[in-house]
């Protein structure tokens, strides 16, 4: 890091990913906010800066040397930060930067035979409150949220039917009858449909959101808002707007379907809504093409219900329909270290993996998990010329998809 950059730094203040502390800290607070970054996306922390910007300079002799034992004593997993000093802020004045990657691994303090977990939250760290830790475990890929049994629901809110069609069909394996109870337990515990452990059946989120009765009974936010608006930008006088619900998977019989799942639903939204642009061929034949492919918007919406964070409880999927994009929004951060770019070269960690194998095994998605640069970013070149944006933005991610060249 160059004077200028710290300088820089100093100058826009302390925020999600700078902290400022005198050199004369405890080593457990150090390790607070070294962890409070590490378990976010990252930052630093300059010793020798007061508070309010003001350069106080480094005393601590030895100043390396007890930062790395701090990260390595103080914080578990240990971290391994980088270490440099910036002579002569001011007059005589050095001021260590220490800093930190984003952390594989949750990371906690660990002071007096007791580990606490902190997070960042702007200018703040401060402890992880249990369900922003279940997040945090889950987004590493510590935790898998969709196998978490769902309190009150049974076999009985599942749909044997669709049950039925999935094993018989898609997997062409045998299945018990409808009212051979046990067996029927037996083979969703064993699929991870349905969770035994604790002696009573209990049905799992994943079990719910793929083949669920009544899904939004015990999961009410998992589902497609669903919106078109005449501009480009919402608008409380919108076309139409939808609460898509229900089960993600169809009901097929005859190779025909019966019943519609989420993604058939949706797209049937996005049909009614979107517009077509036309033109005449040679003969003066008329030619209408639809604004978005229907295996780029396929896709989307697959990715958006498998891989969202249902521990985001208070929100649904949004897709919302404009005169000049198509945006679907899913709640929660990539996981597992996935960034934009990386996607856009087909880069893949599954958050849901039991969402993401079944969906895929009634075809809706690819299998070597190239969706994104094969069907999404190509299928728009292909289309009309243009790029797709992909969006982190805090707890959301944005798919945006445009009708027209910028």
């Amino acid at each position: 890091m160059t004077r200028t950059e710290l300088l820089d730094l100093i100058r826009n203040g302390e925020n999600s990913k700078v902290e400022f502390k005198r050199d004369a800290i405890e080593n457990r607070a150090l390790a607070k906010e070294l962890v409070a970054f590490a378990n976010l996306a990252g930052g630093a922390v300059l010793l020798g800066i007061d508070e309010g910007g003001t350069v106080a300079g480094v005393t601590r002799p030895k100043l390396e040397e007890w930062v790395m034992t701090t990260c390595r004593d103080k914080i578990r997993p240990e971290i391994i930060p980088v270490y440099e000093v910036i002579r002569d802020m001011e007059e005589g004045k050095d001021v260590a930067v220490v800093t930190v990657e984003r952390g594989w691994s949750v990371h906690h303090v660990w002071h007096d035979n007791h580990r606490t977990y902190y997070i960042r939250v702007g200018s703040t760290s401060r402890e992880a409150s249990p369900e922003e830790l279940e997040r945090l475990f889950q987004q590493r890929g510590s935790v898998r949220a969709e196998l978490r049994p769902v309190s009150g629901a049974s076999l009985r809110d599942l749909d044997l039917r669709r049950l039925r069609d999935y094993f018989q069909r898609v997997r062409q394996q045998s299945v018990p009858l409808d009212d051979q109870e046990e067996e029927w337990v037996s083979l969703l515990a064993n699929t991870e449909l349905l969770d035994s452990g604790s002696g009573r059946p209990v049905a799992t989120i994943a079990g719910l959101l793929l083949f669920g009765t009544n899904v939004n009974r015990f999961l009410p936010h998992a589902g497609v808002d669903a919106a078109a608006y005449t501009g480009r930008e919402k608008d409380y006088s919108a076309i139409e707007r939808a609460s898509i619900r229900g089960p993600m998977t169809p009901l097929i019989s005859n190779e025909h379907i019966v019943e519609n799942g989420l993604v058939e639903q949706t797209l049937e939204f996005v049909n009614r809504n979107m517009k077509s642009t036309t033109t005449l061929a040679a003969g003066g034949r008329r030619i209408d093409r639809p604004a978005y492919p229907r295996e780029v918007l396929r896709e989307a919406l697959v990715n958006a219900l498998v891989h969202r964070d249902y521990l985001l409880s208070s929100t649904d999927i949004e897709l919302s329909i404009f005169e000049d994009r198509l945006e679907v929004t899913s709640p929660g951060r990539l996981p597992n270290g996935i960034t934009p770019e990386r996607m856009k070269v087909g880069c893949r960690a599954a958050r849901n993996q039991l969402l993401k194998d079944v969906m895929r095994d009634y075809g809706y998605l690819e299998h070597m998990g190239m969706g994104i640069p094969r069907k999404i970013i190509k299928g728009m070149r292909d289309h009309n010329d243009t790029e797709p944006d992909l969006i982190e933005d805090g707890e959301r991610f944005i798919l945006r998809l445009l009708n027209r060249p910028r």
